[in-house]
């Protein structure tokens, strides 16, 4: 039987990608807007920034370019059932009702052994290595871009990687993260694990200052084997952070 790999599992994750239906937006009375937006302040400024300053966790917004949504929200937290109470203290929201979901994906972060030099196991007690720890419990980057994009590995005739070897699927992750390494100190990596949670197996998360890196990353990505033969990707996502103020300030006009 085949070896499936070992993970450890960090924060669980939700990418929530919506628009405002404006028309229905403003059929609203000024005073309701007004509310509405006031409620959102006071759940952005509170509630969702809670649970980094206690470590627990991280909120992040941002803007969307093209026609498959509006504002992508990324929330982490330590359980799934903290994602539940968020998304029903967003649901109760006045503006929700506005709100239209265009995308969502529920996925956790992971670290599996694929890149372990020497196959080493994860163990619980490697989490006393601050760097793991962080790794595993990230904080969203402050930089301005962000792309997201879902993906599976294929299971084709003659390209499955799930009837691979774990030593040769290992061969190829490393070759894959040396890549992925060029570009340290330019590009934030967070992939999130969705297997029996999501449509797609992971979700890749890149951060940066330059989104053209993105694209540079992902196209030498594509020409190795692990991408080539073995890899599927979904729709991908452009986005730009953005201050919960200035998003307000946006819905006003």
């Amino acid at each position: 039987m085949v070896e499936a790999p070992k993970t450890l599992d960090g924060w669980w994750v939700l990418h929530d990608l919506s628009r405002l239906d404006r028309r229905l937006w403003r059929s609203l009375a000024e005073s309701e807007r007004t509310e509405a937006l006031a409620q959102v302040g006071e759940l952005w400024q509170h509630e969702l920034s809670r649970p980094k300053a206690q470590d627990r966790g991280d909120s992040g917004l941002y803007t969307v370019l093209g026609h498959k949504g509006e504002l992508l929200q990324i929330h982490l937290r330590e359980s799934l059932e903290d994602l539940f109470q968020l998304q029903h203290q967003m649901s109760g929201l006045t503006i929700s009702s506005c709100l239209e979901r265009t995308w969502s994906f529920v996925s956790v972060v992971e670290l599996s052994t694929y890149g372990a030099p020497d196959g080493t196991e994860l163990s619980a007690s490697l989490l006393d290595d601050p760097k793991l720890r962080e790794r595993l419990h990230p904080l969203l980057p402050d930089g301005p871009f962000v792309s997201v994009y879902p993906m599976n590995k294929a299971r084709q005739p003659g390209a499955n990687w799930y009837t691979l070897t774990l030593d040769e699927r290992r061969q190829l992750m490393r070759s894959h993260g040396e890549i992925g390494r060029r570009y340290a100190g330019r590009i934030r990596q967070m992939i999130t694990g969705a297997v029996g949670l999501d449509d797609w197996e992971w979700a890749v998360t890149l951060f940066g200052a330059d989104p053209l890196e993105f694209k540079k990353l992902i196209t030498d990505m594509r020409y190795d084997p692990a991408s080539s033969l073995y890899a599927e990707f979904g729709p991908f996502l452009i986005g730009r952070r953005i201050d919960p103020g200035a998003l307000l300030a946006l819905w006003r006009r």
